[in-house]
């Protein structure tokens, strides 16, 4: 039986690969809170799946562990998300040179997530926005993904 063959959009994920800490704004913080945390992100054997495993060093950032792949039925890229509340959300997602994407849009809950690359693959750039009345999006989530050594 031959193996199924790694769709090409999931190399843009290899730069994720490794350690890293995070820097985090959030707007129901108090201004100038900066939320320090941990991220890892290793390929399931195959590297036809990405885990990505983030924790906070605040009580109100839930742990999470994601899910990330390619779903050749469909012809798109997925991202399953579980966290430390008991939440469990599927997206869409994408990656091309330098940039990560993800989005899920819902009648009552609509997100979406851009990160971007530095030239060198040793910072990320993340923001992440919420709509919640089905027009208006608003900046939720800023984090800064630093590679550890």
């Amino acid at each position: 039986m031959q193996e199924p063959t790694r769709h090409p959009m999931l190399a843009h994920l290899d730069p994720l690969v490794g350690q890293w800490e995070t820097e985090s704004t959030h707007p129901l913080l108090p201004a100038g809170t900066i939320v320090r945390g941990r991220a890892s992100f290793d390929w399931l054997e195959g590297g036809r799946f990405l885990i990505w495993r983030e924790s906070a060093d605040h009580p109100d950032f839930p742990d999470a562990i994601v899910i990330l792949g390619y779903d050749d039925a469909a012809g798109s890229g997925f991202m399953h998300s579980y966290d430390s509340r008991g939440e469990a959300r599927r997206y869409e997602m994408a990656a091309e040179a330098g940039a990560w994407r993800f989005w899920a849009d819902l009648p009552e809950f609509s997100q979406r997530f851009t990160g971007t690359f530095a030239a060198d693959n040793s910072t990320i750039s993340g923001v992440s926005e919420l709509c919640q009345d089905g027009v208006t999006w608003e900046e939720d989530l800023v984090v800064t993904y630093r590679r550890l050594a």
